[in-house]
């Protein structure tokens, strides 16, 4: 059981008393001792308690502390008046993200520090000072208004992770308008659902991308979506490949990013804006039918984005953080934010973790410098399967900081992630919040100690548990993730849908957000995560998350990768088969197949036993390499209709699934 986990790191003195984390407590009063670990972890429990039963109190010393840099100051800091579905922050509060991530570093004394490092698949990398991205995104900004765009108007990107997507979300709330980011990887009808049901006016693209040495046109897709569509009425092209891929051009609405940017000025004034202002439109996923526009504020964004670089992964202005995320996934807003308020440098990048060979993130963070590194557990356990002596070869001294997020993991990821990528000195800084908060319910703070997979606490400031289905706190079981008080950066109801946005996180337990997902606390205090409620099992009555039976697979030594689903079963109701991913080393036998149903057995007991456990090449999984459990139950049943696959980052996964041995 994941929650029976011994101790696998501790924080050092010198990291306890150089922690962002102590500097705002002792501020507060608190007495934080570096050389009696054992004390200091009582203490922060203590105040991360505190920080969630008063959040008032906590918001308001962290927004000092954090420096966050407001045109008009807030008169009053939270109204729950209508409910918490309906909560107000900083009223009468005016401020921009712009102001607070660029403005103020462009024009003091950080002006010519590292703001952005951009590198692209095949190796080029370009560098800019907080005055270089300050000049290029006012230039952008003039371009947009000069296109017409005004405050509150919807600005779109559909473009690869290049240095020209941090620009265009900065230009756009720069002016007071709405950023869109879309998946780059989406196909034409995904990408037209966004932009029509956002009315977007302007779109940021590009020619294409690369993916594995291979160039793909972007252009030609969005143009595709674009058909008939009334709303955009112009397209801006970054021109990443160039001559040698085709690009057609609109005349009277498409125009290159050079020729809008060639004639404008390199200075633009920010545009004051309410607190509660939307600033950024991110789409869920859609997994479960219409995806749905969450709406997020400046002061929203910059409160919690900002507290949790702040914080939990105690960023510095010295520190170079990376997450590897595509600009369409929360991650890449949520990174662009955070990094650059607090005046860190940003590292994006372009191409797969694994090409042109397996160290293609170990190469880049030894570049770089890089000292947080974020990425998934599934992309992990991709790496993994290229053998230890990938990452062996690259010390990585500059790394401090390990993040991770977008899923459970497995123990044996989770150490490998550990102890060869941070060599047992890094802290894994396991997050766990969604795109409809646009930050964290879950997120450990590197001053206290750390078990094998483990979120380990509530975000500083939210008010988190776990209910049963009648809305009582469990301890020690398995129940919904909730949060019982708001936070700034909760989306602002759905787009255009109130009665959807209640429906989806307020219905289930009064004036409570349920968030969606099975979470646990253990006896110690420490949280664990197992994947989505919508996603859990039922079996002979008793609901298990297929985390918890893939977390069983991966344990064995011969398993790389797992996905369980749920299938008919006139007994059971519902029977689980799973499909294993092996690593090179392994070989397929019943023999091996019998071990993992034993193992699912030994984890969870009999009434979970596999019907069935398969062996595949490949799962099917999302650029962001989430694994997509619903299109494998799909294919394995046999359903003639799979939905939308514009998401799909490798097709032939399914192919797989469909020929499973």
């Amino acid at each position: 059981m994941l929650g029976a986990g011994e101790i696998v790191w501790r924080p050092t003195a010198e990291g306890i008393e150089q922690a962002n984390l102590t500097r705002l407590m002792r501020k507060l009063g608190y007495t934080v001792d570096a050389q009696r670990p054992e004390a200091v972890e009582r203490e922060v429990r203590a105040f991360v308690q505190r920080s969630a039963q008063d959040i008032e109190w906590f918001w308001q010393h962290a927004l000092l502390d954090m420096g966050l840099d407001w045109d008009v100051p807030y008169q009053q800091l939270l109204d729950t008046t209508r409910g918490n579905a309906f909560a107000q922050w900083f009223i009468g509060g005016r401020t921009n993200i712009v102001k607070n991530c660029l403005d103020r570093h462009a024009r003091g004394a950080a002006r010519n520090k590292l703001a952005l490092i951009a590198e692209t698949e095949d190796g080029t990398v370009r560098r800019f000072s907080f005055e270089q991205l300050d000049a290029e995104v006012c230039k952008l900004a003039n371009g947009l208004r000069q296109l017409g765009v005004r405050e509150g108007d919807r600005v779109a990107a559909y473009m690869p992770m290049v240095a020209e997507v941090v620009m265009a979300m900065l230009a756009t709330q720069k002016l007071g308008a709405i950023f869109i980011p879309i998946f780059s990887g989406y196909a034409p009808p995904a990408v037209r659902e966004r932009l029509e049901d956002a009315e977007v006016k302007v779109v940021f693209s590009a020619d294409g991308s690369m993916r594995r040495g291979k160039a793909f046109g972007l252009k030609g897709e969005l143009d595709r979506a674009l058909q008939g569509l009334a709303c955009v009425q112009h397209v801006v092209v970054y021109q990443r490949i160039g001559a040698t891929l085709e690009c057609p051009m609109r005349a009277g609405r498409d125009l290159y990013w050079n020729d809008l940017l060639a004639t404008q000025a390199s200075s633009c004034t920010t545009l004051t804006m309410p607190a509660l202002a939307p600033a950024l439109m991110l789409f869920t996923s859609g997994t479960t039918g219409k995806p749905k526009g969450t709406v997020h504020t400046h002061a929203g964004c910059l409160a919690t984005m900002g507290k949790e670089l702040l914080y939990h992964f105690d960023l510095k202005p010295s520190d170079v953080f990376f997450w590897f995320s595509d600009i369409g996934w929360m991650m890449g807003p949520w990174e662009i934010i955070g990094c650059l308020m607090h005046g860190g440098t940003l590292v994006v990048f372009e191409g797969a973790p694994d090409y042109p060979q397996p160290d293609r993130v170990w190469r880049l963070v030894e570049a770089h410098g890089v000292t947080t590194l974020g990425i998934s557990p599934t992309a992990v356990r991709m790496l993994m399967r290229s053998g230890d002596s990938w990452v062996d070869r690259h010390e990585m001294p500059s790394l401090r900081m390990l993040g991770s997020t977008g899923e459970p993991w497995d123990p044996e990821s989770y150490r490998w992630y550990f102890e060869k990528v941070g060599r047992k000195r890094c802290p894994v800084i396991n997050i766990s919040g969604g795109t409809d908060i646009a930050g964290c319910f879950l997120a450990p703070l590197p001053v206290m100690p750390l078990k094998p997979a483990t979120l380990q606490s509530p975000g500083l400031g939210m008010d988190v548990d776990v209910f049963d289905d009648a809305g009582r706190s469990l301890v020690g079981e398995v129940g919904y993730l909730v949060c019982k008080q708001p936070c700034p950066s909760m989306t602002r109801s759905l787009w255009k849908n109130d009665a959807k946005y209640l429906e989806t996180y307020w219905s289930k337990f009064p004036n409570v957000w349920n968030h969606g997902d099975w979470a646990m606390v253990d006896a110690e205090g420490y949280w664990y995560l197992f994947g989505r409620a919508d996603d859990t099992l039922k079996i002979a009555g008793r609901r298990v998350g297929p985390g918890e039976i893939e977390a069983a697979l991966i344990e064995h030594p011969a398993v790389s990768e797992a996905a369980a689903i749920g299938v008919p079963d006139a007994l059971k109701g519902t029977e689980v088969v799973c499909f294993a991913v092996l690593h090179p080393h392994a070989q397929e036998s019943e023999s091996l197949r019998e071990q993992l149903v034993q193992a699912v057995v030994a984890a969870l007991g009999k009434v979970d036993r596999p019907k069935a456990v398969y062996f595949v090449d490949d799962l099917p999984k999302t650029r962001s390499a989430k694994i997509l459990r619903r299109l494998v139950q799909k294919q394995h049943l046999g359903e003639p209709d799979l939905g939308d696959l514009s998401s799909v980052n490798n097709p032939s996964a399914l192919l797989a699934i469909k020929n499973a041995r």
